[in-house]
């Protein structure tokens, strides 16, 4: 069911048709879903997390950050792979503040959940409950920019078949 292959929608255009692929909804819905359960687990993690609450705090600003920086890292490399095909500049600061950014959430929400006086098991839920959000944001960021791509190009077409006739 979540396996279908791809949607192709047909563009006519002055040349020749172009294709513009297109998630099923299926896939779509796994997504979402995905990711709706993986900020479940965490908030649950979270919200029932035993010791201080300064430590509660510090991990839930630490998934917070890490959840920011996974959607500027996906729209940064998408960014990127757009400059290199277009022969457009990048910034290599840029590239280094989101990698930065990225490398010290991660590393900082990975110290403050090592160094927490909790039961191990414990630590192993909140470990796996946050790498499970890392990464269905990430599918998420891609799925989200993949359809906006995807309707920028029909758009695109769109107007210029109107302007055609």
């Amino acid at each position: 069911m979540f396996n279908n292959p791809p949607r192709f929608h047909m563009v006519s255009g002055s040349r020749s048709p172009l294709i513009v692929m297109r998630d099923t909804r299926a896939w779509q819905l796994q997504v979402w879903v995905s990711f709706g359960l993986a900020v479940f687990l965490c908030a649950t993690g979270l919200a029932y997390l035993p010791g201080q609450a300064l430590d509660r705090a510090f991990m839930v600003m630490g998934y917070v950050f890490c959840l920011s920086t996974v959607f500027v890292l996906a729209k940064a490399v998408r960014d990127q792979q757009k400059a290199l095909r277009t022969g457009e500049a990048e910034t290599p600061m840029w590239r280094f503040v989101v990698w930065g950014g990225f490398a010290v959430a991660m590393g900082l929400t990975l110290w403050g959940l090592l160094r927490m006086q909790i039961d191990e098991t414990y630590k192993a839920y909140l470990g796996v409950s946050w790498l499970y959000l890392v990464t269905s944001a990430f599918t998420l960021a891609k799925t989200l920019r993949d359809r906006h791509e995807a309707d920028l190009i029909e758009n695109r077409r769109a107007v210029a078949h109107v302007e055609e006739k």
